[in-house]
């Protein structure tokens, strides 16, 4: 992975010493941008019966992220808060168990656009189809759909960005 800016490394740092060991069982997920730091960890899988389907494994897990969710509120809003004022960003929160991943507190910013005729027509024919209720939800399944099925290049186009930052932070000029 590339080299991230200080204040990625300042963030990871910081929650690293603040959020508690014993919370997840390894090192908390952070993903930062310049609105939000997300963090998420793994809670270990509860023990259920060797016979116990996919269905009754599910549920537990989901029990086991909602207890955790319930019983560390207070201390996570407190860190919460602490950070959104250090950083000026808001954090949220999620948990994984097994293959449950669930987000709360997440961030949800509006995003202004202008679209011509034949991107409104895609936006309202997802709208009247009943895919999505408007053309904003419709605008945020769009976009959901291209990270799900681009991810290897934008996750190419991240890393070279991440590189071109680091050959500017070289630069003769930033030393004057």
């Amino acid at each position: 992975m590339a080299t991230e800016t200080t204040t990625d490394q300042e963030i990871r740092g910081w929650f690293a010493g603040s959020v508690p060991a014993d919370w997840f069982t390894g090192p908390a997920t952070l993903i930062i941008d310049r609105d939000e730091v997300l963090v998420v960890g793994d809670l270990p899988d509860p023990v259920v019966s060797k016979d116990a389907g996919d269905a009754e494994r599910a549920a537990a897990r989901e029990a086991r992220i909602e207890v955790f969710r319930e019983e560390t509120r207070g201390d996570r809003v407190r860190i919460a808060s602490e950070a959104e004022h250090r950083f000026r960003r808001k954090v949220s929160w999620g948990a994984t168990c097994g293959g449950e991943r669930l987000l709360y507190t997440t961030l949800g910013l509006p995003v202004m656009t202008r679209l011509r005729q034949p991107e409104r027509a895609v936006l309202d024919t997802l709208v009247d189809a009943g895919v999505a209720r408007s053309r904003s939800e419709a605008l945020a399944w769009c976009v959901k759909l291209v990270g799900r099925h681009q991810r290897e290049w934008i996750d190419e186009l991240r890393d070279a960005m991440k590189a071109v930052e680091q050959v500017r932070t070289r630069s003769p000029l930033s030393s004057d």
